[in-house]
């Protein structure tokens, strides 16, 4: 039996080159080191890198050039501009010709105050006033009964002394023809001194008469026309009596129930002037300084923008807050005043303080609290740098940029007390 051998389990292997093992290491090398160069700027920035955050937590917004309004958003309760609210002029029982909510024009009555002691003080004083009417009357004709009397004793006065006269040319002529003693001549020279005498003081007297007839009809004269402002006056609180709309509208709550007692000056009701409405605002103290009355400003009613204007700022700062009053713009434009108003309803007013063109500006942010306006987070290559910057005005939506920034620039607007003050940030995916 023959025993084989192993020969034929044997293979010749042949010689292998080393040539595609350095092919394979080659194009392993290069690819590691082409992830290595495709890495190096992400571990570079990881490196210098303080603090990272991801990108979905932050909100970045660029520098952009343009017009920054300065305005000021507040709540505003509208309010009727002419609100009259009448007061009783007088104590009595009132009646109300009218019941609240009900339309009224100008001049309308709206009640009557009931006043039986002020009617009857004006009925008395008139009274006084006929009866002094008549006295002056009296008076007058007894002033020309006194001044006919004073004619008549001149008339009288004038008529002597023309006889006296005549008598005295008369007795000159007989003297002449010695046809008349010394004595009858002299006597009648003495009746023409004597009836000159009487004519010349019945003239004064007559003048003195009058002019104290005179005196005495202006004195009574006097005495009726005060009386006459007396009456005037009563019958002025007599007509006050009854109320009168001041203005068209609409009557507002009643104070007093009807024929109820009122005293003087006590509360009755009120007219709402619904043609001129005002928003009643609360301004945060902070901006007080800023506002001037006659600012322009936008009332937003139904998501339709309305001009108006800041008409009034109160002197007085209560809770912090300074009150103001904003009035809608008179134009010719029927759609200035918005339809519908009501009062005590609540409308966003925006009041534009300033208007500075061709500024640099971002959007307003978080960050200004942050960092009290004084730095910022630049974003370039995804690593966030602290830059100093300075702002200027602010507006609801948008801060200007003074220094520090450029037009272009990308900054972090949210928050960054997150980043614990770094001066790097990384700003991953």
């Amino acid at each position: 039996m023959k025993i084989e051998d192993t020969s034929g389990q044997d293979v010749v292997l042949s010689h292998k080159s080393n040539n595609k093992r350095w092919v394979i290491i080659s194009v392993v090398a290069v690819a590691i080191l082409s992830l290595i160069g495709l890495t190096a700027p992400a571990i570079s920035s990881w490196s210098s890198g303080d603090a990272s955050i991801s990108q979905d937590r932050v909100r970045l917004a660029k520098v952009i050039r343009g017009d920054l309004v300065r305005d000021l958003s507040v709540q505003g309760r509208v309010v009727a501009a002419i609100s009259p609210r009448l007061y009783a002029t007088g104590q009595g029982t009132i009646t109300f010709s009218v019941d609240a909510g009900d339309k009224v024009v100008k001049d309308q009555e709206l009640a009557v105050i009931e006043s039986p002691e002020l009617t009857n003080e004006l009925k008395q004083e008139q009274a006084s006033l006929q009866e002094q009417t008549l006295e002056l009357e009296r008076q007058k004709i007894q002033a020309r009964k006194q001044a006919l009397e004073n004619q008549k004793s001149v008339d009288l006065a004038k008529v002597t002394l023309v006889a006296a006269g005549r008598e005295k040319r008369r007795a000159d002529k007989a003297y002449q023809f010695n046809s008349i003693s010394q004595i009858d001549f002299e006597k009648a020279q003495d009746d023409l001194q004597n009836a000159e005498l009487v004519y010349k003081h019945a003239e004064q007297d007559a003048a003195l008469n009058d002019e104290s007839l005179a005196f005495e009809i202006k004195s009574v004269q006097l005495q009726v026309d005060r009386q006459a402002l007396l009456v005037t006056e009563l019958q002025r609180k007599v007509d006050e009596l009854t109320l009168r709309s001041p203005v068209n509208g609409i009557v507002g709550n009643l104070a007093v129930k009807q024929k109820n007692q009122v005293s003087r000056n006590q509360p009755i009701l009120s007219v709402v002037d619904l043609s001129e409405f005002e928003l009643e605002v609360d301004i945060p103290e902070s901006y007080a300084d800023d506002l001037a009355i006659g600012m322009a400003s936008e009332i937003t009613v139904n998501g339709k923008t309305y001009a108006a204007n800041l008409v009034t700022i109160s002197p007085e700062i209560e809770n912090n807050q300074v009150t103001g009053r904003v009035r809608f713009a008179n134009s010719s434009d029927n759609d200035s005043h918005p339809p519908g108003l009501r009062q005590n309803q609540r409308l966003t007013t925006r009041i534009l303080m300033e208007n500075k063109p061709n500024v640099l500006m971002v959007q307003r942010g978080q960050f200004l609290e942050s960092s009290s306006g004084r730095f910022a987070y630049k974003v370039s290559n995804g690593v966030a740098e602290k830059v100093a910057i300075r702002t200027g005005a602010r507006s609801l939506s948008n801060v200007e940029i003074s220094t520090g920034l450029v037009e272009g620039d990308t900054i972090i607007v949210s928050g960054t007390d997150q980043f614990n003050d770094s001066d790097k940030v990384l700003i991953t995916q």
